[in-house]
């Protein structure tokens, strides 16, 4: 259960500061590119998603592929799409 709380929070607090920015301050692609430590951020959180999108597809942690992860990571997040991930890998073994 606490998995779940920790992906509900991942989803709602950083991606509402998110989803609040995107409708309040948004000022195009050109002001996110400038902002050097934004993309230094984007980038590494893709890599991170690459890299444990790699390990889950050599060593799957469940019956739940790693699709789901990558899905679940662009949806939400790092701190969404891990432990919900984990939590639908549990879930799904116990059945």
């Amino acid at each position: 259960m606490w998995l779940l709380a920790v992906s509900a929070f991942g989803l709602i607090v950083p991606n509402g500061l998110f989803i609040y920015w995107l409708f309040a301050e948004y000022q195009g692609l050109a002001a996110v590119w400038s902002n050097h430590l934004a993309v230094a951020f984007m980038l590494d959180a893709f890599i991170a998603v690459a890299l444990l999108a790699y390990r889950y597809a050599r060593h799957p942690i469940g019956p739940v592929k790693w699709p789901v992860f990558v899905g679940l990571s662009i949806l939400g997040g790092l701190v969404f799409s891990l432990p919900l991930y984990w939590w639908l890998n549990e879930r799904r073994s116990s059945l």
